[in-house]
């Protein structure tokens, strides 16, 4: 099947089958999607130029994707990798998704996105799309998942915590059920937690921005010997609560958080935590782009393990 081909089954002229592939703004919404519609049906890939340089960022909005330090973090990555790809990069509000209709690019990049708000990118676009932090929807060929392990990063922590001694570990997660990746952080502690045979009634909790500290002293009434806070500004936010219930870090309590480049390292004290590979998640989005443009395919899915940055936050309680 040629480019001429699908021209002919559509009515249009290959000029124009050429520029909906290459998403040119000029071409009539039902033009484009009846193009890819008789592309799909014949399993006509188009051969993305690889003198078309452009990678659109999508950014979530708040109500998406509340934690804005993960998103800063590889917001930052994505901006440094991309460049030496070669690309140039676009940025462009979820809620704004539209105009990717009008705008030329050869790959795009979504952070935190919910999976099933592109699971119709494939018949829109020819062009990959990499979601990173989240899972990609089902028989969507063109679109790729790059993400932390999520249970690795979990039993890290709290493997580190049991091992300094803590036995009676507190865990709240920022987000909501159903959101983001709050679900299987839940999980994987209350795994973590039950495989070291340690409480988990009632020390896992869910926590908005707004009831943060309220949780943190909720769970300090239950004498829990440690903290461990996953998620966005935890590390910040944890550590203002438990000076406002005169709780000091480490000598009163442990605490794990997840990793502020601006903050954890010059906390009062440095605070110990897990980190994702900002960089290597940007990495392979840009190779995911890369591949496409050379007619090859990356994995549709890879995964990243969690590292854990030790530092003066942790009380060994077994000295």
């Amino acid at each position: 099947m040629r480019l001429q081909d699908i021209a002919k089954l559509a009515g249009v002229s290959p000029a124009t089958v050429s520029r909906v592939f290459s998403h040119h703004p000029n071409i009539r919404k039902d033009v484009r999607e009846h193009v890819f519609a008789i592309a799909k049906a014949h399993n006509y890939h188009p051969r993305l130029s690889t003198k078309q340089r452009n990678v659109v960022i999508i950014l979530p909005g708040d109500e998406i994707y509340p934690i804005r330090t993960c998103l800063e973090m590889v917001m930052m990555a994505l901006t440094f990798v991309l460049p030496k790809h070669g690309f140039r990069i676009e940025v462009l509000p979820q809620d704004n998704i539209e105009r990717l209709d009008s705008i030329q690019f050869c790959g795009a990049v979504a952070i935190g996105a919910e999976p099933d708000d592109f699971k119709k990118w494939s018949d829109r676009f020819s062009a990959p799309l990499v979601l990173v932090d989240r899972d990609a929807p089902a028989n969507s060929p063109n679109v790729y998942s790059v993400r932390s392990d999520e249970a690795k990063g979990m039993e890290l922590a709290i493997g580190h915590l049991y091992e300094r001694g803590c036995r009676k570990i507190g865990c709240i997660i920022h987000g909501m059920a159903g959101t983001g990746n709050a679900d299987i952080r839940r999980t994987s502690v209350a795994k973590a937690l039950k495989s070291r045979k340690l409480p988990s009634d009632g020390l896992i909790q869910l926590s908005r921005d707004d009831n943060y500290v309220e949780i943190i002293g909720k769970l300090l009434r239950q004498n829990v010997d440690s903290l461990f806070c996953p998620g966005g500004n935890a590390g910040i936010v944890t550590a203002y609560a438990l000076s406002l219930f005169n709780k000091r870090v480490p000598e009163d309590i442990s605490l794990i958080a997840s990793e502020h480049k601006l903050y954890s390292c010059y906390a009062t004290p440095p605070q110990t935590t897990i980190t994702q590979d900002h960089i290597g998640l940007a990495e392979i989005a840009a190779n995911v782009i890369d591949s496409h443009l050379e007619k090859s395919r990356l994995p549709q899915r890879s995964v990243l393990q969690y590292s854990l940055i030790a530092r003066d936050s942790v009380k060994s309680l077994d000295s």
